[in-house]
């Protein structure tokens, strides 16, 4: 064989090998980058994506979007360095996305559950804004259990016996005086429905010994009208800040946004303090890419967010709902907002 072409060979056999690498080996990484973002005054899916129903809402101008972070696993040798000198997405160990001890679907459930909690925690907090009064209020009924087919998340319950509760320690302090097996009345308010009386016979609780209900109360604002959030394959907490700002949009007059495309991320709660979040730069990546110039940031992110400024996109800087209301305003009548 000619020494020219075995030269060659021998030098082609290490570049085949690492092309072989590259393209079958898996690196312990994943890669975030900025995700979809979504108007939650607008539709997905032929859906609002804030859908309230069983009293009047208001026409809504402009853009509230929230927004997300991508997220890419099971990356290539050739992937992780395509991703790396792209410089748009950031690598980070796999064990710090998925702790070890912890499969991808226990996190993918803890995320959907902490998304599910989100969209709770925007509805009272909006309608809390809007002062609507507290209620005990059912958030969970647990299967099997004695309530299941009687009482719904997001039933208002009024009653025991006849007796009116206020609040969930009167109906805590109740059903202490209950035993397993005794059958009680509650009355009970449900969103676009008449009031009603449920016939509950009670269970066995596993470490007390008074009688179960089989429902997950709280304390928390209540109107007669249904907030539905219909967005799927998104998990985490953080767009409860964004769906109360679409909550109280549709249930007031004039607009938040006015004619603005305003963006934002913010995890909320009841009572209306906004938190922080994590992958604050590719969100606001995302929301430049969706077209806003706008973007609303927790105050607990804001040393984050100055640190990689996002060309035309202005920062506003927000501790609570009402704060983010007011800032709002402030933007659509030209006034200069908190900002970071």
């Amino acid at each position: 064989m000619n020494r020219r072409i075995l030269t060659l060979l021998v030098a082609l056999v290490p570049i085949m090998v690492f092309g072989v690498l590259l393209a079958a080996v898996t690196v312990p990484y994943v890669s975030l980058g900025p995700g979809p973002a979504f108007d939650t005054l607008g539709e997905v899916d032929g859906k609002q994506v804030v859908d309230i129903k069983g009293t009047q809402t208001h026409p809504t101008t402009g853009h509230l979007d929230m927004t997300t972070v991508s997220q890419r696993d099971e990356l290539s040798l050739a992937e992780a360095l395509t991703l790396w000198l792209s410089g748009q997405e950031q690598l980070m160990p796999r064990d710090l996305v998925y702790p070890p001890g912890s499969s991808r679907e226990d996190i993918d459930k803890a995320n959907d559950a902490d998304f599910k909690q989100s969209e709770h925690n925007a509805e009272f907090a909006a309608l809390g804004y809007l002062k609507y009064p507290q209620a005990v209020t059912v958030v969970v009924v647990s299967e099997p259990g004695p309530a299941v087919n009687k009482l719904q998340a997001g039933d208002s319950i009024t009653a025991v016996n006849g007796t009116p509760v206020a609040d969930v320690d009167q109906f805590t302090s109740f059903l202490k005086h209950t035993k397993p097996g005794q059958s009680v009345s509650v009355g009970f308010r449900r969103k676009n429905a008449p009031p009603g009386v449920a016939q509950i016979t009670l269970g066995k609780h596993p470490d007390k010994d008074y009688g179960l209900v089989g429902v997950s109360v709280t304390d928390a604002p209540w109107a007669p009208f249904s907030v539905d959030f219909n967005l799927a394959n998104v998990g985490g907490p953080s767009a409860g800040l964004m769906f109360s700002l679409a909550v109280i949009d549709k249930l007031t007059t004039g607009n938040l946004a006015g004619s603005k495309f305003v963006a934002g991320t913010g995890t909320i709660k009841p009572d209306g303090e906004v938190g922080r979040i994590g992958g604050i730069v590719h969100k606001m990546s995302a929301a430049r890419d969706a077209g806003a110039t706008v973007f609303l940031v927790p105050a607990e992110n804001c040393y984050e967010a100055n640190s990689d400024k996002v060309p035309g996109l202005q920062l506003v800087k927000v501790d609570n709902l009402g704060g983010a209301v007011e800032a709002l305003h402030a933007v659509t009548a030209g006034k200069q907002p908190p900002s970071c």
